[in-house]
């Protein structure tokens, strides 16, 4: 068992971390890890509280007794402050966004990580050994390394390292679901088996039998987990940015993934208004990095540089923006933590603000002159605003000193506004007043739109009221989602004992196997094969030994001899069986059987912020709706000899079976035999 745990394709190289497997260490003490272990066991303290509230509104509505109704009254107040502190402790627990930036990181304006979401642990040992044995005819016991071996990769799933080995950890696990479910799950019963995941933003338990919730959930740890990279990076050096970019990039693209494939998972934290709301998020988070990509050289003091870094701010918080509008809609507001719907706000009014500065500074500090290209800067400026003051043009302002300043001051005073706003927003948030890097930037970034107000400032002039004009977003490098080619892994099936998929599967049902002895005549066994793995029975001829013996035709062969043939083509099998002698030898066959259509099972899908559950209704088949033309019309007969001649077409044709080879039953079933009319003792049985 040890050598499962180790990482894939590396030996083991001792220290006390090799043990467990690639991507994974859950013993690292680190401040993400102790906050995710906080959030753990605050899920846990809200689901005793919930069933504690359950079991007292069950009470209320049974008792009629009205101290018990006052006691349990007040049992119910005390559990619903409880659950009131509860979800406080997990919205601070989602704002604690300093573990998760970069330790040598102070300049920057943190960015927000999602947490991963918790789940219980789950023993798969007993049921799949009862389903090997029950459905596979095999011992179970002989799976017990490969169960255990899928119990360690989901266990491991659990504390993911912050890295790219962590997500590939998670997609290795995602790409063996799909194998389970095909293994494990059939369409027709339930397993016993409870997936069972917590909220992200409530702590609310949700719990499903279906692999579709374990799925989403793993995606969504994924994104989670990109994102964390993200959050992480140096974004004090180039390559710390791109892979912030990339890793925002990717984790909207997980998401989206999601929101895409998973459109009734239940739980709230993953519905479609929800994932929404988080996609804008990864990309708003991107675009700001792309904007600090393009200011980290350096900002030129040039007219078309200042409005070209304009514009670039003002999409970052445009698309700030969006964001905070869509956190504040009804249905995400009341889940979402405020520190994070504060944040937005924040950084929308100070990207605003650092755009009107550096439009400022493009019309103060650089005036038009002889050698400028005046086509050029006034086809610039004109792509900056989407209007302008009446009366007022682009060329004017740039040929006019008077205008230019009278501009150039309104940009900066908007921005010292804009400033004022963020500082403003930035006080109403307690969780936002731990930030004390992001605090020094906006009080810095202040003081510098403070200082250019002062240097252009002139007393004698009256003071003027002229609104600065928007500043149109653009820029050249636009955030886009991005699917990381890590969703999907190539894995191999821990389950591949059993046999190709193609066959042994859980929807599909065979007999149980059948030992057959074969003995060839003259070489030749009566029978020829086809199929890729395993082969199949074709060409039977009725009148050999095996016939005789109980093959069919169709039968597959799973062993030859001692020797597992599941996985073997005609030629290995052909091989095997090529050099038997006179005594023979046995093989081992199964045979299709066929399976009534089973009753879709439940499925959950998301609705109005609760869980609710649908069936299928299953719809009669009638063979005679479908093929009209080959019902038969008979002539009617008389009313004297309608007892007589039907007792005698009863007797003929209803006893017997029949089998329409033009319009098969769906399920290729025969037709069923009707008791004989003869069977009656007097004609009143005919009515």
């Amino acid at each position: 068992m040890t050598d499962t745990l180790l990482p894939n394709g590396i030996k083991d190289s001792g220290g006390d971390s090799s043990y467990f497997k690639k991507g994974c260490n859950p013993f690292a003490q680190t401040g993400r890890s102790k906050l995710q272990n906080k959030r753990a066991n605050v899920n846990q303290q809200i689901i005793k509280q919930m069933r504690m509230r359950a079991g007292a509104e069950n009470l209320l509505k049974a008792t009629s007794n009205n101290k018990v109704k006052e006691m349990v009254l007040l049992e119910l107040s005390y559990v619903n402050s409880n659950l009131q502190l509860l979800m406080g402790q997990l919205e601070g627990l989602n704002s604690s966004v300093e573990v998760y930036q970069n330790t040598q990181e102070t300049a920057n304006i943190p960015l927000i990580a999602l947490g991963l979401k918790e789940t219980k642990d789950i023993d798969f040992s007993t049921l799949f050994k009862d389903f090997i044995l029950e459905h596979y005819s095999e011992d179970g016991n002989s799976f017990e390394d490969e169960i255990a071996d899928l119990m360690d990769l989901r266990q491991a799933c659990r504390t993911p390292s912050r890295d790219e080995a962590g997500v590939e950890l998670l997609a290795k696990y995602f790409s063996h679901l799909p194998l389970m479910e095909s293994r494990f799950f059939s369409p027709s019963r339930q397993t016993g088996i409870f997936f069972t995941w917590y909220d992200s933003f409530t702590g609310v338990p949700l719990c499903q039998q279906n692999l579709s919730l374990e799925k989403a959930s793993i995606l969504f740890n994924m994104a989670a987990l990109y994102s964390q990279i993200g959050t992480r990076s140096d974004r004090q050096t180039i390559a710390g940015l791109e892979e912030a970019i990339s890793s925002f990039q990717k984790s909207s693209g997980i998401l989206n993934h999601l929101k895409e494939t998973h459109t009734h998972t239940p739980s709230y934290d993953m519905s479609p208004a929800m994932l929404s709301m988080l996609i804008r998020m990864m990309l708003a988070q991107a675009q700001e990095c792309l904007f600090e990509k393009t200011a980290l050289p350096g900002i030129r003091n040039q007219f078309y540089s200042l409005m070209k870094m304009a514009q670039e701010a003002a999409k970052v918080s445009e698309i700030y923006d969006q964001l905070h509008q869509s956190m504040i809609q009804t249905p995400i507001k009341d889940n979402v933590p405020f520190f994070w719907s504060t944040m937005s706000q924040v950084k929308t009014n100070h990207y605003r603000s650092m755009a009107h500065y550096f439009a400022a500074s493009a019309l103060l500090d650089h005036q038009l002159s002889l050698s400028d290209d005046e086509d050029q800067q006034e086809k610039t400026l004109s792509q900056v605003y989407d209007r302008l003051p009446e009366g007022r043009s682009p060329l004017d302002i740039l040929k006019r000193k008077d205008e230019r300043e009278r501009i150039g001051k309104a940009h900066i005073r908007r921005a010292i506004l804009g400033h004022e706003e963020a500082l403003r927003i930035f006080g109403l948030c307690h969780h936002l007043n731990k930030l004390e890097a992001l605090q020094e930037i906006l009080k810095a970034s202040h003081q510098r739109s403070l200082n250019k107000c002062s240097e252009n400032e002139d007393e004698e002039e009256f003071t003027d009221y002229t609104e600065a004009p928007d500043i149109i977003s653009k820029t050249e490098h636009k955030a886009e989602m991005e699917v990381p080619a890590t969703t999907k892994v190539k894995v191999t099936d821990f389950f591949q004992r059993l046999g190709p998929l193609s066959v042994f599967s859980a929807k599909q049902r065979w007999t149980a196997p059948r030992t057959l002895h074969l003995c060839p005549e003259d070489r030749d066994l009566g029978f020829t094969l086809k199929g890729e793995t395993p082969v199949q029975v074709v060409s039977l001829d009725p009148l050999c030994r095996a016939a005789a013996d109980g093959l069919k035709e169709g039968d597959y062969i799973v062993a030859v001899g001692n020797t597992d043939c599941k996985w073997m083509g005609v030629s290995d099998v052909m091989r095997l069986l090529k050099d038997v002698d006179e005594k023979g030898i046995d093989i081992q066959v199964i045979s299709i059987m066929d399976s009534n259509p089973p009753m879709p099972t439940k499925s959950a899908t998301f609705c109005g912020n609760l869980p609710k559950t649908y069936s299928m209704i299953c719809l009669a088949y009638d063979d005679d709706d479908k093929n009209p033309k080959s019902r038969k019309v008979t002539k009617k007969s008389s009313f004297l000899s309608w007892g007589l001649k039907n007792r005698l077409k009863s007797a003929s044709t209803l006893s017997l079976p029949t089998a329409d080879h033009s319009g098969g039953l769906p399920w290729n079933k025969p037709c069923p035999t009707f008791p004989s009319s003869s069977t009656y003792n007097n004609d009143s049985a005919l009515y």
